[in-house]
């Protein structure tokens, strides 16, 4: 079964990713903060997109798809256009590099994530390996 990148069932795949991974586990052992990841539309996404995710110690205690970030104060709030995270699920573009250049903006502590890096980078690669499709 294909796992198309945004979708439900790509949330809920990388739900139990995050929850089995023993790699993920170690790497995040101390990550503590929730996160909403906008998707904007650009390319074949014609509509916004809302992810949450809440991440403790590295275990994922939930996901959800929001219709708008006024349900939720999440600690982190990640956007960017599906040009520039399809990039990033692809491999094409370094998810920190991109941070840098604010092609994937950050709201929250950029400081915490720079003394998280190995978390962040091991996040991606999850959703990643997750991700059989593009849309």
């Amino acid at each position: 079964m294909a796992i198309i990148f945004p979708s439900p069932e790509w949330l809920q795949s990388l739900f139990d990713k995050l929850n089995s991974d023993e790699r993920y586990a170690q790497i995040a052992r101390n990550w503590e903060g929730d996160m909403c990841v906008v998707i904007e539309p650009s390319g074949p996404l014609t509509e916004q997109h809302i992810y949450y995710l809440d991440l403790w110690h590295g275990k994922c205690r939930k996901t959800e798809t929001l219709k708008d970030l006024f349900s939720v104060k999440s600690k982190f709030v990640l956007t960017a256009t599906y040009e520039n995270i399809s990039h990033i699920m692809k491999g094409e573009l370094d998810p920190m590099q991109a941070m840098m250049t604010r092609k994937l903006q950050v709201h929250g502590s950029m400081a915490y994530m720079m003394r998280n890096v190995p978390t962040v980078l091991d996040f991606v690669r999850c959703c990643r390996e997750v991700t059989t499709e593009i849309l």
